[in-house]
């Protein structure tokens, strides 16, 4: 049964549509299950009711015309109980509703399963038989498991909104959920990133010119057959004749009246070039596939690798020339910082990948560009939507396309108050960050590129609470040498000076690897990281604090902090190596001051050994997304379980005034440099456990000087203790949005919502 199910998930997973995916699931599941009817009822949420989307053995008029509502019938009762329904005889229960359209009066046996997703129902999955039996355990388990196993596919269908365009509502929006990015909202027109080579990322486009598109592919296909005739003539010296036939079978494939020939017919039914490739090589893939010869089922890679060698002559010939519009949305399923670098940024509204997270280094790029930006929208149609008007909502992490009149307005009054409110703001530059009743607070950027050095200064930053080394790091394809280090550091201390730049020394593992330095592990966030990495590689620490070093001469502003330090022997060990470039450096006749230590509080070990940690450095500083995570056992990268990560959670806010009471303590100073510190809301709730000073994004920092200015330290404390006694940080983080709005702060911390 194993195999069964698995070559039904693959077939249904490479169906050109998704229509075909569930007449062929209906079909496959019937046939293995041995059953006479087997049907797929989905859920309308517009119309709130199950629909009839595929079926085998039922009347096939009924599709798509015949539903019920959504607590009607053993369907209905199916989705409302969320669990299987199985019975001998499913006209004699109370719930059974009759459907004559159907024909489905001789079929007594019923067994339903839910399709789930998330803790949604999307449909129900339903098989049916003449006799009156109830079907056994292992039949029910299966269809539990196929239906578990093909969820996905109809939850992507269900958010590429193509799932009821027979329903007429086509001209509904559509509302693509992935996670916020970088707040804000944004109205453009998508504009697709993909790679050159990559068939599967080749989006639709119509053809302007029908003639001049079958001539770039003529002119694609006379450049990959001399490319196969001279690796046939190369393959003489070493392949026998049998192995150098394939080179005929491929010349074959390529043959006018071949393969061409269908890309061709679709080019002429209106197709550009690239795309008709895409289709015909997918079909011919997926029959190749499909087939039960082992043989001919590898011949789904010769042709796979024919269409990328012909998408390769046609872009090379047909290079797409990128125009971004004067407002566009850049997509893609995973766009880089240093790809976001290369575009021009006066013309970017907007950024949407279906891959990565809110802390990719795209996302924390995108937020210090301030660009409203949403990521891991894993269902969003790329292909479909290029060149489309798109509406992406980066407070609430949506991207909606096909937006009404209505909707569009709502979204442009919120843009043009965001405009609004933070030119207001720039008065704020060269106001301290000071409460109504005089308590003042430390207001860092975070940095990382050399962009954040202008928008810094611009708003009136107080120095640099975390520099992430890493990123010089990782836009190279080698480690940097020392003085290319030394360069880069040095434009980020004078440009702050005489202001404190605290560096993070290399930070990479986990989310952040290096192409030229791979680390294979199965849980990387509990892996070879940080710290340890260099401990475990002096010669790279070593270079890189004798960098940082040189860098600060006559400056005397740097900070050094260690990150995902998890024992006091790791904080002296990194400080016996500082201590020991010092020296060298200071041989060399650089003269340097020996600049403050301190280490990063992330992870739940350094919390309860902060006070020991604070007696062996001059700082600390929480990095609150790390701390969220390893905390809360959330991997913050993951949607499945992305919702429960919750920096407002009772544990993350007990851990953070922990830290703060067992530093000062020991009379040494506390930052946070983490999401929490750049939110207005979580700020000041930070400002009033006792932080000395918070470090964030750049487009954040006038937000949060304008709250800790309209408020007193008496009610910071007094909210700050009833967020304490509370035990649910959905409920905390509501209640803080709630008192902040009443004292007049709404557009400042509100997440802002369309009506």
């Amino acid at each position: 049964m194993l195999d069964t199910l698995r070559r039904i998930v693959q077939e249904v997973n490479n169906a050109p549509d998704i229509r075909s995916a569930l007449d062929l699931m209906a079909q496959r599941v019937r046939d293995a299950m041995g059953t006479e009817v087997c049907s797929i009822y989905l859920r309308d949420n517009n119309e709130e009711r199950y629909m009839l989307m595929a079926s085998e053995g039922l009347k096939r008029e009924a599709v798509g015309r015949v539903s019920l509502g959504t607590s009607e019938g053993l369907v209905g009762q199916v989705g409302q109980r969320e669990e299987p329904i199985n019975l001998e005889d499913a006209f004699s229960h109370p719930k059974f509703h009759y459907l004559a359209e159907t024909g489905e009066d001789p079929f007594h046996a019923f067994l339903g399963v839910p399709v789930m997703h998330h803790g949604e129902v999307l449909g129900v999955l339903v098989v049916q038989q003449r006799d009156a039996r109830r079907f056994d355990q292992s039949e029910e388990a299966f269809l539990v498991t196929i239906s578990a196993q093909l969820s996905a596919v109809i939850a992507h269908a269900h958010a590429s909104g193509v799932l009821f365009d027979q329903l007429d509502t086509k001209d509904l929006p559509s509302i693509h959920d992935g996670q916020p990015g970088s707040t804000g909202a944004a109205i453009g027109i998508g504009v697709l990133l993909f790679p050159e080579t990559d068939l599967s990322a080749v989006p639709d486009r119509d053809a302007t010119d029908i003639s001049g598109e079958i001539a770039l592919l003529d002119e694609a296909l006379v450049r990959v057959r001399q490319e196969i005739r001279d690796l046939a003539e190369r393959a003489k010296k070493s392949l026998g004749p049998e192995e150098q036939a394939l080179f005929d079978v491929y010349l074959r494939m390529l043959d006018r009246q071949a393969l061409p020939a269908e890309v061709v017919a679709r080019i002429r039914e209106g197709q550009w070039a690239q795309g008709a490739l895409r289709t015909v090589v997918d079909a011919h893939v997926h029959n190749f596939e499909m087939m039960d010869d082992p043989y001919l089922r590898e011949r789904a890679a010769d042709v796979r690798d024919l269409g990328r060698r012909v998408l390769g002559q046609l872009q090379s010939r047909n290079r797409r020339r990128i125009e971004f519009p004067k407002a566009c949305i850049l997509m893609g399923e995973d766009i880089s910082a240093p790809m976001l670098m290369e575009m021009p940024e006066e013309n970017i509204a907007g950024i949407v990948t279906t891959r990565g997270s809110r802390n990719s280094h795209m996302a924390i790029v995108a937020r210090a560009m301030g660009i409203p930006t949403v990521v891991g929208a894993q269902n969003l149609p790329l292909k479909k939507l290029d060149g489309k008007e798109l509406i992406v909502d980066g407070f609430r992490g949506r991207v909606i396309a096909n937006a009404s009149a209505e909707l569009k307005a709502q979204f442009e009054d919120i843009i043009a108050e965001e405009k609004h409110l933070l030119a207001g703001l720039e008065k704020l530059r060269d106001e301290p960050a000071e409460t109504e009743d005089g308590q003042r607070i430390t207001l860092q950027v975070n940095t990382g590129l050399m962009t954040d050095i202008v928008r810094s200064i611009e708003r009136g930053a107080e120095g640099v609470g975390l520099y992430r080394t890493e990123i010089p790091f990782m836009v190279r394809d080698r480690f940097p040498s020392e003085e290319e280090q030394r360069l880069i550091y040095r434009e980020q201390l004078s440009a702050f000076a005489p202001h404190g730049v605290t560096m993070r020394t290399l930070d990479v593992g986990g989310d952040k690897p290096l192409s030229y330095f791979p680390i294979e592990e199965d849980n990387p966030f509990l892996g070879w990281r940080g710290i340890r990495l260099t401990l475990d590689h002096p010669e790279i620490f070593i270079v890189q604090v004798r960098a940082m070093l040189k860098a600060a001469e006559g400056l005397n502003n740097l900070r050094i902090m260690l990150p995902m330090i998890t024992t006091v022997i790791e904080a002296e060990e990194a400080q016996h190596l500082i201590h020991r470039a010092w020296l060298e450096v200071r041989e060399e006749g650089v003269d340097v001051e020996m600049p403050p230590v301190g280490v990063m509080i992330e992870v739940p070990a350094s919390v309860y050994q902060a006070r020991a940690l604070a007696q062996r450095v001059e700082f600390l500083s929480v990095g609150t997304n790390d701390l969220t995570q390893y905390l809360l056992a959330v991997d913050r990268n993951n949607r499945q379980v992305s919702e429960l990560y919750n920096s407002c959670h009772p544990a993350v806010l007990h851990a953070l005034l922990h830290v703060v009471e067992q530093a000062h303590e020991e009379g040494k100073p506390v930052s946070v440099c983490g999401e929490m510190a750049g939110d207005p809301s979580t700020a000041l709730i930070l400002m009033a456990m006792g932080f000395d000073s918070l470090s964030m994004n750049a487009s954040n920092l006038l937000r949060v000087k304008a709250a800790v200015r309209q408020v007193n330290m008496t009610f910071l404390r007094r909210l700050l203790n009833e967020v304490l006694a509370m035990d649910n940080g959905e409920v905390i983080a509501s209640y803080l949005d709630l008192q902040l709005t009443k004292v007049g702060l709404g557009d400042l911390v509100r997440h802002r919502k369309p009506a």
